[in-house]
């Protein structure tokens, strides 16, 4: 086969539908919104969540709870996850998220005891769990909240 020769499989690539371009188009005239009434006008149709009147379900559910602006959410990191370092390396958490190890650095980091770790390391972190915290240093590496 050669670059000329490539061709979209077969039914891959669908004619886009012009509507109001005559009778036997099949969609002429109304352009396929019927007649009259708030969805045939322009501009029309209703907005999300409009039940015709009806309370709506958003309005019908009690209110419940209390959202915090000033959360704060770590990103949890297991001990094993910091076994892709190198013996004495300094791990923060700006190095974490170049490893990939974290999406993003939200709060903060905190270090969870999930797993075993093999490697001698420089954890920086905002949060540790104790046992965490006791397995770095037990494998002769340290331990820094930042």
């Amino acid at each position: 086969m050669k670059l000329h020769e490539l061709k979209p499989a077969e039914g891959s690539r669908k004619v886009r539908n012009r509507v109001g371009r005559g009778t036997s188009s099949g969609n002429g005239k109304t352009s396929g919104r019927g007649q009259k009434g708030q969805k045939a006008r322009s501009g029309g149709g209703v907005r999300l969540g409009f039940e015709g009147g009806q309370t709506p379900l958003f309005r019908r559910l009690p209110k419940r709870g209390f959202t915090n602006i000033n959360a704060k959410e770590y990103v949890l990191v297991s001990l094993d996850a910091l076994n892709v370092f190198e013996d004495g390396t300094e791990v923060s958490p700006s190095v974490l998220k170049n490893a990939g190890v974290i999406k993003s650095e939200k709060s903060g980091v905190k270090i969870l005891a999930n797993g075993e770790l093999t490697k001698k390391l420089d954890v920086k972190a905002a949060k540790f769990s104790k046992a965490a915290a006791a397995a770095i240093v037990e494998k002769g590496g340290s331990v820094e909240v930042i």
